[in-house]
């Protein structure tokens, strides 16, 4: 593959890797501080819109060559929306069908997504669901899936799947490094299924133990409204979280994130879904406090034209016409 004329021979070609990187951007005028270089890892540049196509295409091929889907044979997953629409595009162009169990909660943008990209979507109402973004019942509404009818579904099931994490070792890892000639020193992401953040300090800590690069998580506050992050009290069912990886926690509050998407629209330019606003007043509460020097990075996720109704939603002004 060429990657500088940017011609492929199939949309698997335009998937990230350390030779073709997902695009990162430096803040300018929302800086939260002098002297600390903050950049936005763009993921929505990916081929199918989100950072879940690294784990979505490293689950997939690991189905693939242990000889898990087939025509016959299609997959099942309980999901936010990201991973799911990744799995169900990916799925259809190889010729797999593709089951999701959502919340009612995820933005009704995702599930048309979901459809469009080919999936049977199962909606699980919030009672079954109490889990602010990604319910349980999701979880085990696909587990049965799988179960009764294993010839029917295989559950690739993110929430404990290595690939999830290999990915990030694999790729967003090794892009990083690359990207910022080895100066990195902050890395900032939420946790979900926390396959990027445990692949991300695997990696560093594995390939680059002397640089010591930090891993900061900035998650949403208890009753959030930030689709696809979990809070720390819903970090059970993410078997992949391993809290000591983690050099500190930073929590956010639902409408600070939001406003911080407007800031990101307006003011750098950059169409950021709510995970990233997340993202950056975390980012910049603990810059603002420690006022390091160095590098950081922050992983945002997904763009916000997946979340026109949330916007609309807590932010005034916006659906008003």
């Amino acid at each position: 593959m060429d990657h500088s004329t940017r011609v492929y021979e199939d949309v698997f070609e335009m998937l990230p890797r350390e030779e073709n990187p997902s695009p990162m951007v430096r803040i300018n005028r929302l800086a939260p501080v002098d002297g600390f270089s903050l950049y936005a890892k763009l993921e929505w540049m990916n081929p199918f819109g989100s950072v879940k196509d690294r784990a979505a295409w490293a689950m997939l091929r690991d189905l693939e060559e242990r000889g898990e889907v087939s025509a016959t044979r299609g997959i099942v997953e309980p999901t936010s929306g990201n991973t799911g629409i990744s799995l169900a595009a990916m799925a259809s162009v190889r010729g797999y069908k593709a089951r999701t169990v959502v919340p009612d909660k995820v933005p009704l943008e995702k599930k048309i997504l979901l459809r469009l990209a080919g999936a049977d979507v199962d909606v699980m109402t919030d009672s079954m669901c109490p889990s602010p973004g990604m319910g349980e019942g999701s979880i085990g509404m696909a587990r049965s899936y799988a179960r009764v009818q294993p010839d029917k579904y295989v559950m690739p099931n993110q929430y404990e799947n290595a690939a999830n994490e290999k990915a990030h070792i694999q790729t967003t890892g090794p892009e990083i490094w690359r990207q910022t000639a080895g100066k990195v020193t902050h890395v900032f992401c939420s946790l979900g299924t926390c396959g990027t953040a445990m692949g991300l300090a695997k990696y560093f800590r594995g390939a680059h133990p002397e640089r010591k690069v930090k891993m900061i998580a900035v998650q949403p506050t208890e009753g959030h409204d930030v689709p696809g992050i979990r809070s720390l009290s819903e970090l059970h069912v993410a078997k992949l979280y391993q809290p000591e990886l983690v050099d500190e926690v930073i929590e956010v509050e639902t409408e600070a994130a939001y406003a911080a998407v407007v800031e990101l629209c307006r003011r750098e330019g950059l169409f950021a879904g709510p995970s990233s606003g997340l993202i950056l007043e975390g980012a910049g509460r603990m810059l603002r406090r420690d006022r390091p020097e160095g590098v950081g990075v922050m992983i945002f996720c997904d763009s916000v034209f997946k979340y026109v109704s949330s916007m609309v939603k807590h932010v005034g002004g916006l659906g008003e016409f």
